[in-house]
């Protein structure tokens, strides 16, 4: 049996999404646009719900699509009418989904595509893969328009324009300057010693957040003269319990942070401050991944096996797939005044 925290599946009292996936959630992303919710899984599928919030919230299935083999990302259009998703079949797929359109198959791969992201500014795609490249995509073409060597597969990616960080296997870190994407603006060496499982870059642009297996999180800043303000914090252990950090979500309005971990637990973080604003209790199983909405008001996040620790782990008893809603409080994600680092 696994040895997570609790028995109980939602002990924080959030409301679960109507038809989860029948297997393990790899992305989950809301739209810019609207309450709706897309998350992409093992089982080959791209679901969408509308999320209905107010006095309480609720969910209802829009939509879904399949992909032949499991999916691992998505994004949204800015103008929140499209999905792109990508995976195992080593294509992104694009799903006018307001529309009611069928998917078509805009970008290739020559392995699986684990990130991808759309640059309004560019008005083109791009879409990291295990085959160690990034590729741009204008739509109305079948080529991609650049193609990026990376040194190592590519693990996770975030982008707030003209600002890309990519993170690979063996512990790079990657920055990029979209106005010249053909070159490397910074390669940067991880505060952290393990392998790295999301980045996040900050909101103001001046650095990033990068997790990694090892529960910590590291703070990098872009600028020389900013190095000193760089830091680590760990989280999502327990006593000599080690699991990993799987997502990072700046709030949209607070800029305060979200983490997620395989130890089945999420929490609100003020890196100014430096102290953690809420912990919540730890689920039954691993955390996979998780969204804010537009505006900060939903946090939605995955509950279901991760596979982190083996086969003799998995117990298909207790092993559904849930997605959860909470409603964020104003005191769980404002940051609060205080100095040193308060765990």
């Amino acid at each position: 049996m696994s040895t997570f925290g609790s028995v109980n599946t939602n002990p924080n009292k959030s409301t679960e999404v109507t038809q989860s996936p029948s297997d393990c959630v790899s992305s989950l992303t809301f739209s810019p646009k609207a309450n709706f919710l897309v998350a992409t899984s093992w089982d080959n599928q791209v679901r969408c719900w509308e999320v209905m919030s107010g006095t309480s919230v609720g969910s209802a299935p829009k939509a879904s699509i399949s992909h032949d083999h499991p999916v691992l990302c998505s994004t949204w259009k800015d103008d929140g009418t499209t999905v792109f998703s990508g995976g195992c079949d080593k294509q992104v797929k694009m799903w006018p989904l307001l529309s009611g359109g069928q998917p078509v198959t805009v970008a290739m791969h020559d392995a699986s595509v684990k990130e991808i992201a759309w640059i309004p500014e560019m008005n083109v795609l791009v879409s990291g893969s295990w085959d160690k490249t990034l590729r741009y995509w204008d739509l109305r073409q079948s080529n991609p328009v650049h193609v990026q060597q990376l040194p190592e597969r590519c693990y996770a990616l975030s982008l707030r324009y003209p600002l890309m960080v990519v993170g690979t296997a063996d512990r790079n870190l990657i920055v990029y300057n979209l106005q010249n994407p053909q070159v490397e603006a910074k390669k940067i060496a991880s505060l952290l010693k393990y392998q790295s499982r999301c980045v996040e870059v900050f909101p103001d642009q001046q650095g990033f957040l990068v997790g990694s297996i090892e529960g910590r999180v590291g703070v990098h800043h872009f600028e020389d003269s900013q190095q000193s303000k760089n830091f680590t914090f760990q989280c999502h252990r327990e006593g000599n319990e080690i699991y990993s950090v799987n997502s990072l979500n700046f709030h949209p309005v607070h800029h305060t942070i979200a983490t997620a971990g395989s130890d089945g637990s999420y929490h609100f973080w003020d890196k100014d401050s430096k102290q953690r604003l809420k912990a919540f209790s730890r689920c039954n199983q691993p955390i996979t991944c998780s969204a804010f909405n537009n505006d900060g008001s939903i946090y939605a996040y995955s509950v279901c096996y991760d596979w982190s620790k083996g086969a003799e782990n998995h117990n298909p008893a207790v092993a559904k797939t849930n997605i959860f809603l909470h409603v964020t409080q104003e005191s769980e994600v404002k940051p609060k005044p205080r100095t040193g680092f308060r765990k």
